[in-house]
C-alpha cells in the first residue's frame, strides 16, 4: 500500500514535468505533436510509440533540443543524485570521504551531505593525492565510502595498501540490468545518473521526489523530476528493461521491480 499522498504527490509531479516538457522542450514538443502520447494525453487521438517514451540514446543523440527554449546547459551529470540515495544506501555524514570510482574528468556530485569531501577517483590508476588523502583520513578516524561498479572497487582494493583496503566501505553500482539483491548498492544510469539505492528493506527504492518511473511498452521510462536542462523526460534506458514500479510493503513508497 502506498503511504498517504505519496503516490499523488508523485504522479502530480509527472504529469507537470510532461506539460512542462510539452511546452518548453523542443525534443518532446516535435515529437508529442506528431505522434502523440498517453497518461497524460496531450494530442487527442494521439497515442504514441510506447505510450510516448523515447530511447534515451536518440534523447541524447539529440541533446541540443533537450534544452528548454529559456536556455540551459546540455552537459549531462553522470553523479546527479548520488546524494540523496546514498543516505538510503549508506548514510553519510559529517567529515566523511566518498570516493566515487570512474572518469576522473567527471564533475563531483553536488548534492552530498555539508562536510562530506567527495573526490572522483580512476580506480586503476588514484591519483598520489588522493591516495595521500585517503591515508589521512583512515588515520583520522573518517569513514570512507567507495561508489564504483564490481570491477571498479576490485582494482581500487587492489590499488590500496591491503591495512587500508578492508577498512574503505564498499558500495556497488548497479545499472538496471544488473540489478542484484545486495545487501547494499546504488541504482545508477550514466546518462541519468543516480536512480535509487536497496534500502534496509532489501528492497530497489526509487529516490522518489526526484525521479520518476513507469512501465510501457518498451520498458521502464524514466523522468528527472527536478532537472532543469537537459530535460529527460520518460527515456528508455538501453537495453529496454522491463519492471514493475510498485509501493514497498514496509515504507509505502515506489521500488523498482525486475
Amino acid at each position: 500500500m502506498w503511504k498517504v499522498g505519496v503516490s499523488a504527490a508523485w504522479r502530480a509531479a509527472y504529469r507537470r514535468s510532461v506539460r512542462s516538457a510539452f511546452a518548453t522542450v523542443p525534443f518532446y514538443r516535435e515529437r508529442w505533436a506528431l505522434d502523440g502520447r498517453t497518461d497524460p494525453v496531450l494530442v487527442p487521438g494521439r497515442t504514441g510509440t510506447d505510450s510516448g517514451a523515447a530511447s534515451l540514446a536518440e534523447a541524447v543523440h539529440k541533446i541540443v533540443d533537450l534544452v528548454p527554449l529559456a536556455g540551459g546547459t546540455q552537459r549531462i551529470e553522470p553523479n546527479r543524485g548520488l546524494g540523496p540515495v546514498l543516505r538510503g544506501a549508506r548514510s553519510v555524514t559529517g567529515d566523511a570521504l566518498v570516493v566515487v570510482l570512474g572518469d576522473e574528468r567527471m564533475r563531483p556530485p553536488s548534492d552530498l551531505p555539508r562536510g562530506v569531501r567527495c573526490c572522483v577517483v580512476d580506480p586503476d590508476v588514484p591519483a598520489p593525492g588522493v591516495l595521500a588523502e585517503l591515508a589521512s583520513a583512515l588515520r583520522g578516524g573518517r569513514r570512507v565510502v567507495a561508489v564504483g561498479d564490481d570491477k571498479q572497487l576490485a582494482a581500487f582494493g587492489a590499488a590500496l595498501p591491503e591495512d587500508r583496503a578492508y577498512r574503505v566501505e564498499s558500495v556497488p553500482r548497479r545499472e538496471l540490468d544488473t540489478m542484484d539483491t545486495g545487501p547494499y548498492g546504488v541504482l545508477h544510469d550514466p546518462a541519468l545518473g543516480y536512480l535509487g539505492a536497496i534500502e534496509a528493506c532489501g528492497r530497489w527504492h526509487l529516490d522518489w521526489p526526484r525521479v520518476y518511473a513507469r512501465p510501457t511498452s518498451g520498458g521502464l521510462a524514466f523522468t528527472l523530476l527536478r532537472q532543469d536542462s537537459p530535460r529527460f523526460v520518460d527515456v528508455l534506458p538501453a537495453g529496454g528493461v522491463r519492471g514493475e514500479i510498485a509501493p514497498c510493503p514496509r515504507h509505502g513508497t515506489p521500488v523498482v521491480l525486475t
